[in-house]
């Protein structure tokens, strides 16, 4: 069953563009991580950068935590938080058409 992951970063004042461009670096490597359907950044009005993930499997998304993109991700924000990432995995509850009822 697939898991999707919302993963919101809290910028520093003044550091969101900064920080955005350092999760950048690391999405083509993301992207061909096995089993990585949707790794997508996404801009919040609250001030904060949502990731949005969805992956095929809960052990591929588990490799992909204990992999080297995650790892230069987490060297390239260094510095530019407020707070801690808040991360938050689901699985789907498909409802209505196939298309729309989940993600």
């Amino acid at each position: 069953m697939t898991v999707v992951v919302t993963a919101v970063f809290h910028p520093k004042e003044g550091a969101k563009e900064q920080l955005a461009e350092a999760m950048r670096a690391g999405i083509e490597a993301v992207h061909a991580e096995p089993g990585c359907e949707l790794y997508a950044i996404h801009d919040a009005a609250d001030g904060t950068i949502t990731m949005i993930e969805k992956w095929t499997t809960v052990e591929e998304l588990d490799a992909h935590g204990s992999g080297t993109a995650v790892k230069v991700l987490g060297a390239g924000i260094e510095g530019l938080l407020a707070a801690p990432t808040v991360v938050t995995r689901m699985t789907p509850i498909p409802l209505g058409t196939p298309d729309q009822g989940a993600l």
